[in-house]
């Protein structure tokens, strides 16, 4: 009898140790979907997705797309940079499933897309500050006004040389690093500053899509200037000086997070997006995925790589409409 009660005691034991760990277990290992956060994505999608388009985005896509492999990496994203006017070439015929832009979309941009039966959403993903930057072996140019960029990248303007500008700068031939055309940085600075007109070629202009190249360029050149996003001078400015910008008589600003999110660094600040192909986010689930993960994670994202966050509000109102886009 005593033996029996032993036993019972013993079973009654291991009873409850086995209920406690049980609730202990639910406790620290959450299931699946508990587990998920849209700032993590989703567990169990998989597939490709293909993003191209502007050489400004890319650092921010880039940064999104490898923090997102870390917790997806059954998704294959790849990233190519042929510039605003490259990706829009690819996305308005369904080739890619986002187009990076350092612009909106042009009208006959989305009239090519109608034909095809691609609509196309727009994501708006960080501010930038178009910088207009020097070598910093410069030590005569510290800023210039919008009459000044004119004079030297305006294919009617006869400056040719440093002192054309100012006579007290050098007598040194100005070498002028730019975007290439396909460039939505390109088409912003001709918009904003050229006003539509030719911009100087030859010789003396190299033109890229590829921003690296044109930091390099202008890096080892005391008598060089050029333009691109912020993130690229940011990632530079040890060998890179940005210009204050002036004009109507203004003080001259330099581009920062603060004078680029209150609009004092104009005309060059500018929002930067992403355009989604609205059938490839209703029938695939992971560009669906990787979507809602940009939403919430962008912001992060930007100021990591140089460029300045939109107010969460702002994203959070896009992720709303975008999964109404699935409906």
């Amino acid at each position: 009898m005593k033996n029996f009660k032993s036993l019972a005691l013993m079973l009654m034991f291991i009873l409850v140790l086995g209920v406690l760990a049980a609730c202990g277990g639910s406790e620290e290992e959450p299931t699946a979907e508990e587990g998920n956060t849209s700032e993590e994505g989703s567990e169990g999608v998989s597939g490709p997705i293909a993003i191209d388009g502007s050489s400004t985005v890319f650092p921010i896509m880039e940064n999104l797309t490898y923090t997102y492999n870390q917790k997806n990496p059954d998704v294959n994203v790849t990233v190519n940079a042929s510039g605003s006017g490259g990706g829009f070439k690819k996305s308005t015929v369904g080739e890619i499933d986002l187009s990076n832009a350092s612009r909106p979309i042009k009208e006959e941009e989305k009239a090519t897309a109608e034909e095809n039966g691609i609509e196309l959403k727009e994501l708006e993903l960080a501010y930038d500050g178009l910088s207009v930057v020097v070598s910093q072996q410069n030590d005569f140019v510290e800023e210039l006004t919008i009459d000044q960029l004119k004079q030297i990248f305006l294919e009617s303007s006869d400056a040719t040389k440093w002192s054309d500008i100012n006579p007290e700068w050098p007598e040194e031939e100005i070498k002028i690093f730019s975007p290439g055309h396909d460039s939505g940085t390109f088409d912003y600075f001709n918009e904003v500053i050229l006003e539509e007109e030719p911009m100087k070629e030859g010789s003396n202009t190299t033109l890229s899509e590829d921003d690296n190249v044109l930091v390099r360029g202008i890096e080892n050149d005391p008598n060089a200037i050029g333009f691109f996003g912020y993130a690229y001078y940011a990632e530079n400015k040890d060998s890179l000086k940005v210009l204050g910008i002036s004009e109507g008589g203004n003080e001259a600003v330099k581009p920062g997070p603060e004078t680029i999110q209150d609009g004092s660094y104009t005309p060059l600040s500018r929002p930067l997006f992403t355009y989604v192909n609205v059938n490839a986010f209703k029938e695939k689930a992971q560009v669906r995925d990787f979507v809602e993960y940009t939403l919430n994670n962008a912001g992060k994202a930007a100021e990591e790589v140089g460029y300045v966050a939109l107010p969460e509000d702002k994203y959070q109102e896009q992720l709303e409409t975008a999964k109404s886009w699935a409906e």
